[in-house]
């Protein structure tokens, strides 16, 4: 099972670091994606790293701001959010790919973290 953590309240132009664990089983046979949904909207993916050799992808929205890196040891994948845009509120996921290199076919996720930007 999957558990993302960090989530919360905080001003534009702030940063959170959203932390994804895994139970069970180790991340890092796995690519690993971020997505989020906002209320109405339609689930967007944000970012992946590859299991192999940990190339990243980032959605363009969102490039030059997040960060994705893993901890293999520790058996978590990280999300360093900065510059916070109130278009970035939703509910943030983690999720494995069913491959090793980011493909987009989400295999398992499991509770998201909410991530809410406002003055």
């Amino acid at each position: 099972q999957l558990q993302a953590s960090g989530g919360g309240l905080v001003q534009p132009g702030g940063s959170l670091r959203l932390s994804c664990a895994a139970s069970g089983f180790t991340l890092d046979y796995y690519a690993i994606h971020w997505f989020r949904q906002a209320p109405g909207k339609e689930r967007e993916g944000v970012s992946c790293v590859s299991s192999s050799d940990s190339t990243t992808y980032y959605t363009d929205s969102v490039k030059g701001r997040f960060t994705i890196s893993r901890d293999n040891v520790k058996n978590k994948v990280y999300l360093q959010m900065n510059s916070l845009k109130p278009e970035d509120t939703a509910v943030y996921y983690c999720a494995t790919d069913r491959y090793s290199y980011c493909s987009g076919a989400y295999s398992d996720w499991g509770q998201g973290t909410q991530v809410t930007v406002s003055s």
